[in-house]
Formats: structure tokens, C-alpha cells, sequence
């Protein structure tokens, strides 16, 4: 099993579009069992793989083992793609965190969903907190989408400090241009600047995905954000199996 974060400290770079397509290449290209796990309480991945929440709030209960993982866990409309929902709830996580105390909560649940999933993806909230630091300690790598502009650089420097401050044997950070227009000169200085990072270009059928409710791969496959993804997933594949040898 490895766990792959999708994590920026700036909203709107598209983080969520990121970790759900993601999720369904795990699923679909690699035909990994996959489980996305929406820690953002916006429950934005749901959203994006058509799962409507419930009116029941419960996805802060796993962490105070008030209830199992397994339970909450929902089904998609893809085979060996699954989805642990996020809701409102979300937001008292770091007070449940410091009453409960324990520093590796979330690595040791995300441990335990091993057993039943070869890839976790996190979706995580835009926010530098106890949460976030947590999912550093539990994944195996960071995927930082980064759209060309120095807000994104700052931002950047700000993950890669905390994913360094989460302590020793930190996971690996991917950084990702996203929403890359070549037309644009900054576009371009960006990526000359940075050759090797991969690229997911500024493309209208990746938009469509809040509408369609799908993954691009899913109603576009021939579409260069649907090859763009593909690519990326195949990296990541690339850097999890550098990281174990």
C-alpha cells in the first residue's frame, strides 16, 4: 500500500480536481484497489465523483474510534474506487486531536486501510493545522499542484517547510504545474524554469469535470487533461517504487 496527499496551502489551484483524477487512474490505468479519502469539509471529491453526502455527519467519528473507516467508506461508479467522505465535521478535527493526543492517528487508520486498498489518496484541506500535519506523517508522498504565479511559488515554500517540519523520513514532494496556458508568458517562464516537473495544462475539458461529476478520463479519455493525468499517474507510480528500493 502507498499513500499519495494532494496538498497546497493556497485554495484554487485545484487540488480536488487533482486528487480524484488521480484516484480514478490508481483505479482505472493501474487497476489498483484505490480509496480517496476527502479530508477537505467542503466534500469536494464526493462531489466530483457524483456520490451525494448523507445527512448523517460522521466523518470526524473515525478518528476518535467512535466508529471504523470500513463503515463510512462509499462505493463510486468505478470498479476498485472507493471514497471516504468528508463533511462540516472535518472542521473540529484539530480540537479532537488535542484531546485525544496522539501524533500518528491518522497514519496508523490509514495502516489499518491497507490491508484492504494498494493506493490511499488524501485530499487535503488548504490549511497548515494539526490535520495537515498528520497526513504528512501517514503518506508517501506529496503532490503539490502549483499554477504558474508567485502566490503559488510562496505558497510552495510554505508546504515544503511543513512537510519537512512533520519530522524525520518526510515523505517526498511532487510538485505539479497546473493550469498551464503556453500562450501566457509567465506560463512559459515557469516551465523553463522548472523542465522536469510534470504539467497539467489550463484545458476546459478539466473544467468540465465539477459539471459532468466525473473524471476527465471517464467522459474525455482522448483529451490532453485526460493524458495529462495519465502521465502525472505514471510518475507517481515511478517515484513510489524509486522510494521502496
Amino acid at each position: 500500500m502507498a499513500s499519495i496527499a494532494v496538498y497546497s496551502v493556497k485554495g484554487g489551484v485545484g487540488k480536488t480536481t487533482f486528487a480524484a483524477n488521480l484516484a480514478w487512474c490508481a483505479a482505472t490505468i493501474s487497476r489498483r484497489e484505490t480509496l480517496l479519502w476527502d479530508l477537505d469539509p467542503s466534500n469536494g471529491a464526493g462531489y466530483l465523483l457524483g456520490v451525494d453526502p448523507k445527512k448523517k455527519r460522521t466523518a470526524e467519528s473515525v478518528f476518535s474510534a467512535e466508529r471504523a473507516p470500513a463503515k463510512l467508506i462509499r462505493k463510486t461508479d468505478y470498479p476498485s474506487l472507493h471514497l471516504l467522505p468528508a463533511d462540516e465535521s472535518i472542521r473540529s478535527l484539530d480540537r479532537q486531536f488535542d484531546r485525544i493526543g496522539k501524533k500518528k492517528r491518522l497514519a496508523k487508520l490509514t495502516q489499518s486501510l491497507g490491508k484492504d486498498y494498494d493506493r490511499i489518496v488524501f485530499d487535503c484541506p488548504p490549511v497548515l493545522n494539526e490535520l495537515s500535519a498528520q497526513v504528512m506523517r501517514a503518506a508517501d508522498l506529496v503532490i503539490v499542484p502549483l499554477p504558474p504565479s508567485p502566490l503559488s511559488t510562496r505558497a510552495f515554500e510554505q508546504v515544503v517547510d511543513a512537510v519537512r517540519g512533520s519530522g524525520k523520513g518526510h515523505p517526498p514532494i511532487l510538485p505539479v504545474l497546473s493550469m498551464v496556458d503556453m500562450r501566457r508568458n509567465l506560463h512559459k517562464e515557469a516551465r523553463a524554469a522548472n523542465p522536469k516537473w510534470p504539467i497539467v495544462p489550463l484545458a476546459s475539458a478539466i473544467e468540465q469535470c465539477a459539471v459532468e461529476r466525473r473524471p476527465i478520463g471517464a467522459f474525455a479519455p482522448r483529451s490532453p487533461g485526460a493524458r495529462a493525468f495519465a502521465q502525472l499517474w505514471t510518475a507517481i507510480e515511478r517515484k513510489l517504487a524509486s522510494k521502496k528500493k
